[in-house]
């Protein structure tokens, strides 16, 4: 899902102006004419999340500066682009202390506007980002840091929410890369362990011959003694990834330290208390492993307690947008790019995969896409791989000479992309130039012709002209035999 800008401007006419450039620029665009309108929707929790505010600081009722002030009073972090007069630039200082990310200055120029507004997007992301890393270093993750736009997920979120309220054994189901691991650290975040140990074990990966030791420790006598991974979450979180995968001899051990609150280390002459909040995962199904004998029935019931499903990333597309943009901010950073974005074509691509590996892939293709990129904005071709899997979209690359150097994917020489799904328009021509205008609108008016049967009043409305102008184009493009025609006559030509 596009990200949503709110435009608050007193003037209908600047209203419409940035309206259309934002919706231009691939972004979904909202407007209001007061001060306390863009509050009410800021605040509104029925309605999508605006990721962004250009905010007019001569509104009516209550002026620009006074609205930064009510955002900050009541904890609204979504960044702001004011707008001023060019005699009134020395207001842009106060709004820039009282939170703004930027300004610009009107008339506002279509190219200013967008980069404007993809530095601050990309900025507010980067933070977000180093806030996230933070929380996480600290142990101080919460629900609130899990950012969705699912009905799904937000099911889940609830649920977790219940669960952090009590000291009952969690499981989270969902496939590999949904994101198991930052759910439980959600949970512990939310709990009253927060700030305690959280010891992560993949349990698909425990070494045969050192598992026992691992998770149970060792006392001397069994060599150099240590604890093992249980001991060392005492007083927090033990989150057991991919539990089902658990050797059976380890699982009746482990069932003895949930049921008792005691594990026995490897050479060890007494029993070690243990206080721990377990947090199971798994993406098989569990049940079917305890009947094919594979894991051990009561061991099921005692981690099945409180179960939680999390969605794949392919239930929750509105998803895909906002993680992908949070990656690349990261990403850029971390990378040193000044990658600012995504474009809008690469986003409406990102949204149709059906990301079998889930969070995990997605974030892998980005940090590829900005590793790989020369360009400061992410678009088709930094996604070949991606391209390559979803239909309507044909990558070819040219072949390399024997001795040339590596082909890298630039804006200057770009992979070839056609694009043959009808609900994408064709971007390039033949050679890979930028298509004329007059062809892409020709293209698109005959598309409109057929999908809607020739029924005049609905194309007009839905093309957003008039239909004495929609008449005269398809007059000019031979589609039509005159306008007093009646709408069933129309025909598409061949």
């Amino acid at each position: 899902m596009p990200s949503i800008i709110l435009i608050a401007d007193h003037d209908p006419v600047q209203r419409r102006l940035l309206e259309a450039m934002a919706r231009r620029f691939g972004y979904q665009s909202e407007t209001v004419e007061t001060g306390r309108a863009a509050l009410a929707r800021l605040a509104s929790a029925d309605e999508p999340a605006i990721s962004l505010l250009i905010l007019d600081l001569f509104l009516a009722d209550l002026d620009g500066l006074s609205v930064l002030g009510h955002m900050r009073e009541n904890r609204i972090t979504v960044p702001v682009i004011v707008e001023t007069h060019s005699q009134a630039i020395d207001l842009v200082i106060s709004a820039m202390r009282a939170g703004a990310g930027d300004f610009v200055v009107k008339p506002v120029g279509a190219e200013r506007l967008q980069v404007s507004i993809k530095n601050v997007l990309r900025f507010e992301a980067l933070q977000d980002e180093v806030r996230r890393a933070t929380r996480r270093i600290a142990g101080g993750v919460g629900f609130s840091h899990i950012f969705t736009r699912s009905a799904d997920m937000e099911r889940a979120i609830r649920l977790g929410e219940r669960a952090a309220r009590s000291h009952l054994p969690v499981l989270l189901e969902g496939e590999t890369g949904v994101g198991k691991q930052l759910f439980a650290r959600a949970i512990q975040g939310a709990s009253d362990r927060r700030g305690k140990p959280f010891v992560a074990v993949n349990c698909a990966v425990l070494p045969a011959d050192q598992a026992e030791m691992l998770l149970f420790g060792h006392e001397a006598g069994a060599g150099e003694k240590r604890a093992g991974k249980i001991a060392e979450a005492h007083g927090g979180t033990l989150f057991l990834d991919e539990v089902g995968l658990l050797p059976l001899d380890l699982q009746a051990r482990l069932l003895r330290a949930v049921q008792e609150g005691e594990i026995d280390p490897v050479g060890s002459k007494r029993p070690v208390k243990i206080d721990i909040r377990l947090i199971s995962a798994t993406s098989q199904n569990l049940l079917e492993r305890v009947k094919g004998g594979y894991f051990r029935e009561d061991l099921y019931y005692r981690l099945n307690v409180f179960p939680v499903t999390i969605p794949a990333l392919r239930l929750r597309p509105d998803d895909i947008g906002d993680l992908a943009r949070r990656f690349a901010a990261r990403f850029a950073a971390e990378e040193g790019k000044a990658v600012r974005g995504i474009s809008a074509e690469a986003l409406h691509l990102l949204a149709r995969y059906d990301w079998p590996g889930n969070v995990r892939q997605l974030e892998n293709a980005v940090f590829r896409a900005v590793a790989l990129s020369e360009a400061d904005e992410l678009g088709i071709a930094e996604f070949p791989q991606i391209a390559a899997r979803v239909s309507g979209y044909d990558v070819r690359i040219p072949p390399v000479p024997a001795m040339a150097p590596p082909l890298r994917l630039t804006h200057a020489e770009p992979a070839r992309l056609d694009l043959r799904d009808p609900h994408v328009v064709r971007l390039l021509d033949e050679n890979g130039h930028a298509r004329r205008l007059e062809d892409m609108e020709a293209e698109m008016i005959r598309f409109a012709l057929a999908h809607y049967r020739g029924q005049m009043s609905e194309m007009a409305r839905r093309l957003g002209i008039g239909r004495s102008t929609l008449y005269r184009k398809l007059k000019d493009l031979g589609l039509h035999e005159g306008e007093d025609a009646p709408e069933t006559s129309a025909v598409v030509a061949a």
